[in-house]
């Protein structure tokens, strides 16, 4: 693999780790696709780094559980900013 591919890989799972974040937030922050973010956390980062990889998925798994209630939360404010118009 590529070394910049892996350095990009290692970057993003220390990012996700440090600031407790999704990976839209992820893609973001580093001007890239979610769909990369996604390859590069969930395949190639358990080949480089399996102890990063193991935390990086506990993250994921708690962002992918809460991820209804922070739809609700994001529908409810849209509406309330339309009324206050």
């Amino acid at each position: 693999m590529n070394k910049s591919i892996e350095t990009r890989v290692l970057k993003l799972g220390e990012y996700i780790i440090d600031n407790k974040s999704t990976i839209r937030e992820t893609a973001k922050f580093f001007g890239i696709s979610k769909s990369t973010v996604h390859k590069d956390l969930a395949q190639r980062l358990k080949n480089i780094n399996f102890s990063i990889y193991t935390d990086v998925k506990k993250i994921l798994e708690i962002n992918k559980s809460e991820r209804h209630i922070r739809g609700g939360f994001a529908t409810k404010n849209k509406y309330a900013k339309k009324n206050l118009k």
